[in-house]
């Protein structure tokens, strides 16, 4: 079991690398120990791209590590205390990819112009505006899970975003979502938009009928399938 637990965070890692969701040595996917013990995230001062089992530990809820080789990110109470708090939540993600930061600061709602913002609108995700600095310590992370409440994911202005899921196929897909639905809308304001997107009833069909378990579990086989043909 702890060999196939880390083999997931590494594969999570290595097709948020193929997404271009890396920032050089930061940010981090991480999935609930099915023991209780705490999570399984990568270890610190690696990229997303050069994550394998053995660059995985399991981190305690106190920030202690429990297995593995190797530091633990200052930010473990991102993962600790959203799960703490969300029993529903297998999985965690925290990026601080480019074009969601870029829109995280113009302090716009996002909007459902593609399917890719469908999870994220009908209700409006989160921003926490607490801090921008690192979530390092437990008190943080409860208030960021607070403000995360139910939602699939969360904007950090001046910082980047979290992602949650029931697996951690479907964290890692509405990680990549959200980045592709804050270009999209970029891109529209860029070109003096936008002018049109999905009413809440067709953002709440298409829910269901685009980001169906299914299609959240085709999108990660595709990019496992990218990063295993390099």
């Amino acid at each position: 079991m702890t060999q196939d637990v880390r083999e997931l965070v590494a594969q999570a890692s290595r097709a948020l690398a193929a997404a271009g969701l890396g920032d050089m040595v930061w940010g981090h996917a991480s999935v609930r120990d099915p023991g209780g013990r705490g999570v399984w995230m990568k270890a610190s001062g690696w990229g997303f791209e050069e994550i394998d089992q053995k660059r995985v530990v399991l981190v305690s809820p106190e920030g202690t590590v429990l297995n593995g080789t190797g530091s633990r990110h200052i930010e473990y109470p991102i993962h600790t205390e959203i799960m703490a708090r969300r029993a529903d939540v297998r999985a965690v993600v925290h990026t601080h990819a480019p074009t969601l930061a870029a829109f995280a600061s113009l302090d716009h709602e996002l909007k459902p112009l593609s399917h890719d913002a469908v999870p994220f609108t009908h209700p409006q995700l989160p921003r926490f505006t607490k801090t921008g600095a690192l979530i390092a310590t437990p008190e943080l992370g409860q208030e960021l899970a607070r403000s995360l409440a139910d939602a699939d994911a969360i904007l950090i202005p001046n910082h980047g975003a979290v992602t949650t899921g029931p697996d951690l196929e479907t964290a890692v897909m509405y990680a990549v979502l959200l980045e592709r639905a804050c270009h999209t809308q970029l891109l529209a304001h860029a070109a003096g938009g936008p002018a049109t997107w999905s009413d809440e009833a067709e953002t709440r069909f298409k829910r269901g009928q685009v980001w169906n378990r299914d299609q959240l579990h085709a999108g990660w086989n595709y990019l496992i399938r990218r990063v295993s043909a390099r």
